[in-house]
């Protein structure tokens, strides 16, 4: 008889994908050949994205684990929807027979499915199907907490996230500021908070939530959930952290960043990246350039150009017409500005790095916090704010870039601000001292996290052990 399978239903962004099919890969081999993994891979809704998953099924369907594709058929598109969040909730939700039908027509048995957490229009199949449901967050245990809270949040407002004053309160957090909130929520386009207020409630009707973290990272949040402080009278499912979730990928060649970090002092050098959509005017890029060379330190910038028309990825960047005159000569020798991708974790690896000015995508926190290296938030969109505040003011290894304003449109930040920033993330500061200590704390809570014996180690156990043929199942 085959081997049981779990079917996972990932999300078309690479921040999800990516980290969903790794922790997949980890549930295999604890699993130690009692379970297989099937994909099911909606087509994405944009060329760019389409491409970018095909290129990540491709490699994985290579790597000779018990991981099986398959495609779902194409479906039409919403055209009337209002905000990319209600977007992606129409477009997943009219999946739902084509999921129904590509499990009944599996041959193995189906141990539990898996759906990201914005696939979870999609654990109704699960329901019908009377097997385990499990929502997969690839965020942190701090925005699991507020989505939870979010239904019971919404009937105290009387203002939006945007325009109230105060402090929100997210259990295991200290006060929050309204100015941290996700801009996701925070936003002034319509139904955003509706499609995650659903998204909260339907949490509740998973027999579990698999989350990229650790009790270590976010003991406070962690146990807010465990002990029902998110939804009142009513018990949260059980939450497996088992993170850090990182996918490393196969090491080539050194890229020509990683090579020009090899003649560069140990911890001299600031990275600046803002992920594989973060693009900034050039208004604000002079800004940039300004800061970084009046506070004297070396830096890798990588500078991404507008996206091309009817894309959200940004394009390679014209330095020449996108830099301040005489900015490339000035700095030749301590900087470097890349106006293409570059490989993250191999920089972030390298002993000449010591800060990261990021966007605060969780997976880019989590690979800073793997290697050690202090960080500057700097968040652009999605649960970025919230992340930027628990890297500040809960885990100490942030040094702040800026007060947050949400009476502004726009998060601009100033040359003089960034130079600050950069001074104190090197270490200038006490404050930047401190998070460069709390940075190096957190490498080593980490990894052992996930090593044997560890906390993230223990969950991923429990949870296979739950799944797999025989087990105990999850808790009623």
């Amino acid at each position: 008889m085959a081997a049981a399978t779990i079917v996972f239903l990932p999300c078309w962004g690479s921040g999800h994908f990516m980290s969903m099919i790794e922790a997949g890969k980890r549930m295999l081999a604890s699993s130690g050949g009692a379970l297989s993994l099937t994909v099911l891979v909606m087509q994405a809704p944009s060329a760019a994205k389409a491409s970018e998953v095909e290129d990540h099924v491709r490699r994985e369907a290579a790597s000779g684990l018990d991981i099986r594709f398959l495609r779902l058929p194409a479906i039409e598109p919403p055209t009337d929807c209002k905000a990319p969040e209600e977007f992606n909730f129409r477009y997943i939700q009219l999946h739902a027979p084509h999921v129904a039908e590509a499990i009944a027509g599996l041959a193995s048995p189906v141990a539990a499915i898996v759906v990201d957490l914005f696939c979870t229009p999609l654990l109704d199949v699960a329901r019908k199907l009377a097997v385990p449901r499990y929502v997969y967050f690839a965020s942190t245990g701090a925005f699991l907490a507020l989505m939870l809270c979010l239904p019971t949040l919404r009937e105290q407002l009387t203002v939006s996230f945007r325009e109230m004053e105060g402090t929100v309160h997210v259990p295991g957090l200290p006060p929050v500021p309204s100015s941290y909130m996700p801009a996701c929520l925070a936003s002034k386009k319509t139904n955003n908070i509706q499609c995650f207020e659903y998204y909260g409630r339907r949490f509740m009707d998973a027999s579990g939530i698999i989350v990229n973290s650790s009790v270590e990272l976010e003991r406070g949040v962690l146990t807010a959930i465990a002990d029902g402080r998110c939804v009142l009278g009513r018990p949260a499912p059980v939450v497996h952290a088992i993170g850090p979730v990182i996918w490393f990928g196969a090491r080539e060649e050194p890229h020509e960043c990683v090579q020009w970090l090899h003649s560069q002092p140990s911890a001299s050098v600031v990275f600046l990246c803002f992920g594989s959509i973060g693009f900034l005017d050039r208004a604000q890029v002079e800004e940039i350039a300004a800061g970084l060379e009046r506070s004297g330190h070396r830096f890798l910038w990588v500078l991404r150009g507008p996206p091309a028309a009817g894309s959200s990825y940004p394009t390679d960047a014209d330095l020449d017409a996108t830099l301040p005159s005489g900015f490339l000569k000035r700095t030749e020798g301590r900087g470097l500005v890349w106006p293409s991708w570059s490989p993250q974790k191999e920089v972030l690896a390298h002993p000449a790095v010591g800060g990261f000015v990021t966007h605060c995508g969780w997976n880019s926190v989590l690979e800073s916090l793997w290697f050690g290296v202090p960080m500057v938030p700097w968040p652009l969109y999605g649960e970025q704010h919230l992340n930027a505040f628990e890297l500040i003011a809960d885990m100490g290894v942030a040094v702040q870039l800026k007060k947050m304003d949400r009476s502004k449109e726009d998060f601009f930040v100033e040359a003089a601000e960034l130079e600050q920033a950069v001074r104190g993330l090197m270490g200038e500061t006490a404050k930047g001292s401190k998070a460069r200590e709390k940075a190096l704390e957190m490498k080593a809570t980490c990894r052992k996290a996930v090593a044997e014996g560890g906390s993230s180690y223990a969950a991923l156990r429990k949870l296979v052990l739950e799944i797999s043929p025989g087990g105990e199942g999850p808790s009623p």
